[in-house]
């Protein structure tokens, strides 16, 4: 083992959790399921025909 200060050590542990927490949190990002609703892209684009629609009599 070398030698490291004990704030070395503290840094590593650290880093060693924070390195399992990312490991595990883009695991659960991949993962997930996403619910989205078919009403949605339809209201985008409804949107979208009116913006085109509407003329601002300015």
């Amino acid at each position: 083992m070398p030698q490291l200060s004990p704030l070395n050590w503290i840094f590593l542990f650290f880093l060693f959790w924070a390195a399992i927490f990312c490991f595990f949190a883009v695991i659960w990002w991949s993962s997930k399921v996403e619910f989205t609703m078919e009403e949605e892209s339809n209201m985008k684009s409804n949107v979208v025909q009116e913006m085109e629609e509407s003329k601002w009599m300015w």
